[in-house]
Order: C-alpha cells, then sequence, then structure tokens
C-alpha cells in the first residue's frame, strides 16, 4: 500500500534545524530569478549554488538522482525540437531539419535553469516535513484554502493511487490486456471515470468527518517556529546571491 514519503524530511543538517519559512522565503528568492534568466553563465552558477544546498542538507544522492532524472526525461523532449525550430546560425542538419546555435543554446539553458531551481527546491522544501509546512505557509501569509489543497493533495493522492491500483488488479483478474482498439480506450475512460467518482466520495466523506470533529475553514497547529540569527544571515546570502545572478543576467549580460 503507498504510504506518506517524506525522504528528505528527516536528518540533522543545518537546513533541516533552519526555521521553515526561512526555507520558504529562501526557495522563493531563489528559483522565482533563475526562471527568467536569459543567459547561461548566471544559470550555471544557479546550477552550482543549487548543489551546494543540496550539500549542505546532506540528502541521499542517488534519491536525488532519480528524481532529477524523472525532470530531465521531460527536457529531453525540447532537445529534440528546439534546436530545430528556433531561427538563427545552422550548425548539423538531419534531412530537411537544420539545427541552429542559437536552438541549442536555448535548449541548453532551460536544462541548466531547470536543473538548478529542481535541486534547490529538493534541499529547501524537501527538508520541511508536511506538517510544518502547511503552517509556515499560513505564518507568511499565504490564504488557507491554498494551504488546505497542498496539505489534502499530499494526503490524499497515495489513497487515490491504492484506488487506481485496486481497479487496475481487477482489470487484470478479469483477463483485461491493453491494446490498441476502441475497446481498450473505453475501458481505460471508465477506469478514469470510477477513480473520479470515488476521489469525489472520498472527499465526501472526509469533509463531513472533518464537520463532527468542528472544522471551520482552518487548521491549527501546536507547531512553534524559532527563528535564528543564522537564519536571517541565510536568507541574506541567498538574496545577495539572487541579486548577483540578476545583474548578470539582465544587466551585465546580453539576452539570447
Amino acid at each position: 500500500m503507498a504510504s506518506l514519503t517524506e525522504p528528505f524530511a528527516s536528518g540533522d543538517s543545518f537546513l533541516h534545524g533552519m526555521d521553515p519559512r526561512i526555507r520558504l522565503l529562501a526557495a522563493l528568492v531563489l528559483t522565482v530569478p533563475v526562471a527568467v534568466l536569459p543567459e547561461l553563465r548566471p544559470a550555471w552558477l544557479a546550477l552550482a549554488a543549487g548543489l551546494i544546498l543540496v550539500k549542505m542538507a546532506r540528502l541521499n544522492m542517488l534519491m536525488a538522482l532519480n528524481r532529477l532524472m524523472v525532470v530531465n526525461l521531460f527536457i529531453v523532449f525540447l532537445w529534440l525540437f528546439l534546436p530545430f525550430s528556433v531561427p538563427g546560425e545552422p550548425v548539423f542538419d538531419i534531412g530537411p531539419l537544420h539545427a541552429t546555435a542559437q536552438g541549442i543554446d536555448r535548449a541548453l539553458l532551460i536544462t541548466i535553469k531547470s536543473n538548478a531551481i529542481v535541486v534547490s527546491l529538493m534541499a529547501l522544501l524537501g527538508t520541511i516535513s508536511i506538517q510544518n509546512l502547511g503552517p509556515a505557509l499560513q505564518q507568511l501569509g499565504v490564504p488557507d484554502k491554498l494551504c488546505h489543497i497542498l496539505l489534502f493533495t499530499h494526503r490524499y493522492i497515495f489513497s487515490i493511487y491504492q484506488e487506481y491500483t485496486t481497479m487496475r488488479q481487477a482489470m487484470r483478474a478479469r483477463g483485461f490486456k491493453p491494446r490498441t482498439d476502441t475497446h481498450t480506450y473505453r475501458a481505460f475512460a471508465w477506469l478514469v471515470g470510477m477513480l473520479l467518482v470515488k476521489s469525489w466520495d472520498r472527499a465526501e466523506r472526509v469533509h463531513g468527518a472533518m464537520l463532527c470533529r468542528g472544522f471551520r475553514g482552518r487548521f491549527y497547529t501546536l507547531a512553534a517556529f524559532k527563528t535564528r540569527s543564522a537564519d536571517y544571515l541565510f536568507l541574506l546570502a541567498c538574496a545577495a546571491l539572487s541579486a548577483g545572478l540578476i545583474y548578470l543576467g539582465f544587466i551585465q549580460g546580453r539576452p539570447l
């Protein structure tokens, strides 16, 4: 059965002991500028900073690499199209398609920025347990409804997946084998429909149970966060790094 998994949330590193609110602010300060960087040099610096954060958090490198592989599977598709769709100086040809230097640079830039953002978020947000993430977001002024959506999604996505696994096993027990035909498409359509129905039914029952326990639209927590001087210094260092990346990318650098 699927269970709640937070592989990076437990540890004794400097980042694990930091105030979750500071880590959330640091993630925001670092990742937003990186997402819009137009130059390769600051993007490489952002990736190096993300790897340093991973080292500071003492994350399991094998698990971190596995998550990066999932992200890069989607980025591979960019390399199949961007080099041939961005106009510029031709580098090589594949039949009627012409790969350009500008297209290759654009694909490389997106690859570096995506990996930099993911490793930074793994180190800063992955080290926050889900029971602390919700209260930290609420204390930073994030709307309660968004916090509830985040917490409920994390809690019940595993239950929904278990329902899906059960229905798939039932289909296989009845001799169902996926093929590229109308019967298969109809069967999967019914599977998705029943999964939505079961999810809706589960949500109604959970909501009713919460109302019976006095839920009034807000979660209350006993978590008490304490911010140290080192936490503020870390946030200041992240802000300085972000300012440096912005300077290199938008002021000193030249957009692609």
